[in-house]
């Protein structure tokens, strides 16, 4: 440690040795956090930063991600360290930040260290007072002022402060950054500014509700107000459908947050979410629609059957049939492990209510059930769609829940299988295994059992087939780690749902709906 930050001092204009000694440092913190003997670094922390400040002022945009990426793990070693050099690390990040303001990884290392210094409670104050003005100025300045994107990183950076910093948030995020973000995102023209707009208010009322509730313009619209009016911008059917790529979120944080105080704002909501699924093709912003629904199975289940079977759908039926449809044309697309686990979940719900009800608004829903192909199909391309139009089976609602419900244990299983096999792998196995899959796919070129009758392009837009596709992400979302429907087993879940519902006196009339696949997966549990 020693010889690494001498040479920081002694060799400042020797890029390749500060390169291996940022790359060793980095490690070595990485390595002392994990063993928590992180107070081995704290004698060299103020000569490390020197250091780094001073690479910062000498290289490029390349070498400040190395510098930056550095200075976020040193900032995480000592609170106390950190908080005496808020001075240094602030500054020197906001003007790096505005520099490479088209640098997104720039953008998000800078994130990452903002991150850190709003988590220590000493810092915030100082650190706010250094960057909210800043970030205030970049939000409130002409389009035509700024370099592009630069707004809607701003906007992202905020969201960090205000998600990691403790409640109650200070009157400068309250009073002066919120106004201001709300009114940015309802004058802005720009898709990414508007969904990370919807996203900073999403964090505003998941951190601090009562604070935005309390708040008030000159003319007394309250912050709640201002929040209803960003949600109504970003489902207008007159905007980009990509502007509602995150609004599902910022939606069920609120229903989850303030039902009460919406009281019949919460109608007109759900009026303009399906007013958007009819405009939508896109799914990333169909499953974002569709999830809030997936949440009121959960939360309100009743109140929103009752709802949908008082609106006309596109075709003149109850919106209820239109909604079922959609999600279950869409349910095996679905990405995300948080997203997954609520609309599976809720699926269950569905066919629980449905049979313990007996409710026939449920149970008269029919829905497309497999599509019905020739035995030389394959995997569906556009153009052999378009030759050839597409024929389906038709099943009553539950029938269809159930069907999708065996196909997510079957997603879930394989996905953890391939988890559990990576963990025990070493590089040598992963080549065998890559080499034997060409080999495998040269063979069988023509065999696609089970992606048959799939369009390609959805077969890629899905992450079912992904050994990711349940993994964490990098970045978890705040308020999915707090829903205890994340900490549910799902594996364990369904196996125990299926195994129940097998015993259930209904269960012939919907097991002679299976095909072989799905039989397979029952009998994997014992069915």
């Amino acid at each position: 440690m020693k010889k690494n930050h001498s040479t920081i001092d002694t060799f400042p204009k020797c890029f390749p040795c500060q390169q291996w000694l940022m790359c060793a440092l980095l490690r070595y913190c990485d390595q002392l956090k994990l063993s928590q003997s992180t107070h081995v670094l704290q004698p060299f922390l103020p000569a490390v930063l020197d250091g780094l400040v001073q690479l910062a002022a000498q290289f490029s945009s390349e070498v400040l991600t190395l510098v930056m990426e550095t200075l976020c793990i040193v900032s995480t070693v000592d609170p106390a360290f950190t908080t005496s050099a808020e001075n240094k690390i602030c500054p020197l990040t906001i003007a790096i930040f505005l520099k490479y303001s088209n640098d997104s990884v720039v953008g998000s290392l800078a994130q990452d260290i903002f991150k850190e210094l709003a988590q220590i409670e000493a810092c915030q104050g100082p650190m706010q007072m250094r960057l909210i003005p800043t970030l205030v100025s970049i939000m409130q300045a002409p389009p035509d002022k700024v370099p592009f994107g630069l707004c809607a990183t701003a906007i992202d950076i905020l969201t960090t402060v205000v998600r990691y910093t403790k409640p109650p948030l200070s009157e400068m995020l309250v009073c002066q950054a919120f106004p201001v973000v709300a009114q940015c995102t309802l004058r802005t023209d720009d898709n990414t500014t508007m969904q990370n707009g919807g996203e900073c208010l999403r964090a505003y009322v998941s951190v601090a509700l009562e604070q935005v509730g309390q708040w008030r313009d000159m003319e007394g619209h309250s912050g709640l107000w201002y929040v209803m009016q960003v949600v109504s911008q970003l489902l207008d059917p007159r905007t980009s459908e990509f502007t509602a790529a995150f609004v599902g979120r910022l939606v069920s944080t609120l229903i989850a947050r303030a039902s009460t105080e919406l009281g019949e704002q919460l109608d007109q909501i759900l009026r303009a979410i399906l007013s958007k699924m009819q405009q939508a093709e896109t799914l990333s912003v169909m499953q974002s629609l569709i999830m809030v629904f997936a949440h009121l199975v959960h939360s309100q289940l009743e109140p929103l059957l009752e709802f949908l079977c008082s609106l006309p759908g596109p075709t003149g039926k109850p919106a209820l049939e239109f909604v079922m449809a959609e999600w279950m044309s869409r349910q095996h697309l679905f990405y995300g492990q948080y997203e997954g686990k609520v609309s599976t979940v809720a699926l269950c719900k569905l066919l629980q209510h449905g049979l313990n009800t007996n409710d026939k608004r449920l149970q008269d829903i029919v829905v497309k059930g497999e599509e019905l192909l020739g035995p030389d199909e394959g995997i569906r391309t556009r153009s052999k769609s378009s030759r050839n139009p597409e024929k389906w089976t038709n099943v009553p609602l539950l029938v269809k829940v159930f069907k999708l419900i065996v196909n997510e244990l079957s997603s879930v299983v394989e996905a953890n299988a391939i988890r559990a096999a990576a963990a025990d792998w070493s590089p040598g196995d992963a080549l065998q295994l890559c080499n034997r899959m060409w080999e495998e796919e040269e063979e069988e070129e023509d065999e696609d059992e089970g992606l048959a009758g799939q369009l390609l392009s959805d077969l890629i837009a899905s992450n079912k087939y992904d050994e990711n596709y349940y993994e964490e992400d990098d970045e978890e979302d705040p308020d999915a780690l707090k829903d205890p429907i994340y900490q549910i087993d799902l594996q364990a879940y369904l196996t125990d749902f299926l195994t129940q519902f097998a015993h259930s006196p209904c269960y012939s009339m919907f097991s002679g709906h299976l095909n072989d696949a799905e039989r397979r997966v029952l009998q994997s549990i014992s069915i």
